[in-house]
């Protein structure tokens, strides 16, 4: 980072006072020197809120913090309220660049010498203008020499040198604060830092946004209540994304979709769906769904869909995370808060030392008098914030694989009342939870992991008897004469063997039934056999 940089930001910093915010006795000796260095800069908006200061410091900063400060805003277990809502008014307000700029820069990135090559119409006026990249309308001339309405997505030159220089003091200053915060260990400022940096550092990588447009758009084809538009890969690189254009009404237009008789009730209770379907059943879902990303199709107002892009940011859950979410997410949804507190501890979000008693009664205390009101009348994504906030006193650690998905659900929520205020999430998203559970931990879902092992077992089948004739030679060494009556549990894992060749057998020849059958009774011996070793 280069000095005049540093003095900058620094400068910057100083004169909002935003060093008042961090006790005296816990700021390190260079930050005194340049507090005293630099005195006649101290705090110029003393009549200001401080979550305002914070605010206006990052809007002069420039794109890197106006983003960082964007992620700050929905990490409301992290923040004082007054200052999360003050952060959540960023927007990003940038000068776009010269269009002949861009120009330049997707003919280079696409190697031709002239934009009418490839594209019969380009606007040099960007449709639209954000921190990190903006947008052209163009008509892209595809191999059948048929003319596509799209969309292309410059990112912003020479971005990359001020966003590295800027994260790198970011870096610094959170393993600054990691040393001087009491509470350093729960919020985790380095870990922090770190996720940002990776989800910005995707951003910048537009080949990554339409991977994730690609892979979105697979699992919604064919849906009715999701459509992603398609990217052109063979003309988009790192720096340029080349999308279809899409002319939906814009979901905070509340106006014009009321205006053509959408049906407002299903439009709301299909976002909920949508973002549930994401994260349980795809473990892939679109983390940025902010009004200015969500469009409406204008056909069939009656059977509406939505239309999402900037696919940029995507969050991810492992199988476990997924399924204690869902288990907490209907222990709420029955008030069973033993339940909510034992799934914590289960899932290692709080100390195994935690007593359990003590956390149910913080989380009763904290959630009794939310329900006494109607359920649709409730938050969700506030009553998830108000169990993070109960649970940072018992030294919850902050959990990044799940700061994507609080703010999703909290963006999805709020969209969903804006459509239709008397949206019940709860009622919504209830059943949907309560079946993707029943599917993972029943026995139907063993019998499926089974069956989904069926090829291995048939590669693997060839070597069974041969195993199966061993373990029976060795059957006078394992269980001597003076033991005879205890051979029951190797004769049923011989039963549970030979059933699984069969099984392995019956899905070659594509007799699933039979295959079936064979896996449940093979499971039924092997479980015999463990409770009767």
């Amino acid at each position: 980072m280069s000095t005049a940089r540093l003095y900058y930001i620094t400068k910057t910093l100083l004169s909002y006072g935003l060093d008042e915010l961090v006790p005296k006795h816990k700021i390190p000796w260079f930050g005194k020197v340049a507090r005293g260095s630099l005195f006649w800069l101290r705090n110029q908006h003393k009549e200001k809120p401080a979550g305002l200061r914070l605010r206006l410091a990052l809007q002069e900063l420039g794109p890197v913090w106006i983003k960082f400060g964007q992620m700050l805003s929905t990490r409301r277990d992290l923040l004082p309220h007054d200052i999360a809502l003050e952060l959540a008014f960023l927007q990003d307000q940038v000068e776009p660049f010269e269009g002949e700029l861009a120009q330049q820069i997707i003919e280079k990135a696409l190697e031709i010498n002239d934009i009418s090559e490839l594209f019969s119409e380009f606007s040099q006026t960007p449709l639209a203008s954000a921190s990190i990249a903006q947008v052209h309308t163009a008509k892209l001339i595809d191999t059948q020499n048929i003319e596509q309405d799209v969309v292309i997505k410059v990112i912003r030159p020479n971005i990359h040198e001020q966003i590295n220089a800027d994260l790198a003091l970011m870096e610094k200053l959170a393993k600054v604060l990691a040393k001087i915060l009491n509470e350093a260990k729960r919020l985790r400022p380095v870990e922090v830092v770190k996720e940002y940096k990776k989800t910005l550092l995707d951003e910048l990588d537009l080949m990554r946004e339409g991977a994730n447009g690609i892979q979105l758009k697979r699992n919604f084809e064919g849906s009715e209540s999701l459509y992603i538009p398609a990217v052109y890969s063979d003309y988009s690189r790192s720096n340029v994304l080349v999308m279809e254009r899409i002319y939906g009404i814009p979901v905070s237009d509340t106006e014009s979709l009321i205006a053509q008789n959408t049906n407002m009730k299903l439009l709301a209770e299909r976002g909920v769906e949508v973002f549930f379907t994401q994260v349980f059943r795809d473990s892939f879902f679109h983390a940025d769904m902010h009004p200015g990303n969500i469009f409406v199709s204008r056909e069939h107002p009656e059977n509406p869909m939505y239309i999402g892009i900037d696919c940029g940011i995507v969050g991810t859950l492992n199988k476990e995370d997924k399924r204690y979410l869902a288990e907490n997410f209907i222990a709420f949804f029955n008030r069973d808060y033993r339940q909510v507190a034992q799934l914590h501890v289960d899932s290692g979000w709080v100390p195994p030392d935690t007593s359990i008693e003590e956390f149910e009664f913080a989380i009763r205390t904290v959630c009794e008098p939310i329900f006494n009101k109607p359920l649709a009348e409730i938050s969700f994504g506030h009553v998830l914030v108000n169990l993070f906030n109960t649970a940072r006193r018992f030294n919850m650690q902050v959990q990044p694989q799940l700061v994507l998905l609080q703010k999703t659900l909290l963006y999805v929520e709020g969209l969903g009342r804006q459509l239709y205020p008397q949206l019940d999430l709860w009622k919504t998203a209830k059943p949907f939870l309560e079946e993707w559970v029943k599917q993972q931990v029943g026995p139907l879902s063993v019998l499926k992991q089974m069956y989904a092992n069926l090829p291995f077992w048939a590669e693997k089948m060839p070597e069974l008897p041969d195993l199966i004739y061993q373990n029976l030679k060795r059957t006078p060494q394992v269980y001597p004469q003076e033991q005879k009556g205890s051979h029951k549990p190797l004769i049923l894992s011989v039963f549970g063997g030979a059933t699984m060749v069969m099984a392995t057998l019956c899905y070659l020849q594509h007799d699933f039934i039979v295959a079936g059958i064979a896996i449940s009774l093979s499971t039924i011996s092997f479980v015999a056999a463990w409770r009767s070793s």
